[in-house]
């Protein structure tokens, strides 16, 4: 599902969205930090195929959306144009599936706002409330300045590298960081990390699942997903030989894993007789 014309006129910026319009339940995909919608267009054809009301959307200043002259990425502007979309497309309580920086986003979302979300998923995202080690604390102080020093023309390969497993992904995922200018990158990076702020007695009140790639290098992802699963007594999903860029590396298992989520909630309604897949 590509973005279609439809824009939602936002302050200092204008957010490029897609809303198949129709179907049960509404799924919205928030893509992660650099990238764009096009990271979620297996899964919106799976979910489009079961019947699923799918929204995808280019956060503010990537993809196809606009960041006014001036104008810096905040997490607090991204937190307030994921409301207004659901209040644009009339979406409620949906399910918001987020990749890291829209993992972290969903996730404060859903904090702020549980009566509007119906659960989340999250793939390959920091836990927003987890316990930080005194490495951990170090390595979010140090990662803006150290890649502040990496040269613009170097960046997006060497990121891509360290986010994705396949050659296909990893083309994809430098193409498409190549778009973004350094500057507006480095402050999405300092957005992403300021959702991080430890709570550790905090439980999510909605439904919550969570993805990750087996090979996921990035941050503590990987060791704190599954302290995170643990402490909300739910499963966690490790899709095999897949790295950060999960819906890249393995959009079929990625998809397959969000179907059985949807489904093992009671969201998913059985097709019309005679429907083909």
């Amino acid at each position: 599902m590509g973005i279609a014309a439809r824009r939602l006129a936002r302050p200092s910026a204008e957010v490029a969205f897609a809303d198949s319009g129709v179907g049960q339940p509404t799924v919205v995909l928030t893509h992660g930090a650099g990238v764009d919608h096009s990271m979620f267009d297996a899964q919106a054809a799976s979910l489009a195929k079961q019947g699923v009301r799918v929204i995808v959307w280019d956060l503010r200043g990537h993809g196809q959306s606009t960041l006014s002259a001036g104008a810096r990425f905040t997490a607090a502007d991204a937190l307030e144009d994921l409301g207004a979309l659901l209040v644009e497309c009339g979406a409620e309580v949906p399910v918001l599936v987020g990749h890291s920086l829209g993992g972290n986003l969903v996730q404060a979302f859903a904090r702020r706002y549980p009566e509007r979300v119906g659960g989340v998923i999250i793939l390959d995202s920091a836990w927003n409330a987890g316990p930080l080690s005194r490495l951990d604390r170090l390595a979010l102080r140090l990662a803006a300045p150290l890649l502040s020093l990496i040269p613009a023309s170097v960046l997006p390969r060497l990121m891509a590298r360290a986010s994705a497993e396949s050659a296909n992904a990893v083309s994809r995922t430098e193409a498409v960081f190549a778009r973004m200018p350094k500057r507006r990158f480095l402050d999405v990076w300092a957005a992403t990390t300021s959702f991080v702020i430890p709570d550790p007695t905090y439980r999510s009140s909605v439904p919550i699942a969570l993805v990750r790639g087996q090979r996921d290098r990035t941050g503590n992802i990987a060791t704190a997903t599954t302290r995170w699963a643990a402490a909300e007594k739910v499963p966690e999903h490790v899709i095999p030989n897949a790295g950060h860029m999960v819906t890249w590396d393995a959009p079929e298992a990625v998809s397959s894993v969000i179907l059985n989520i949807l489904e093992g909630w009671g969201l998913l309604s059985p097709l019309p007789e005679g429907t083909s897949l």
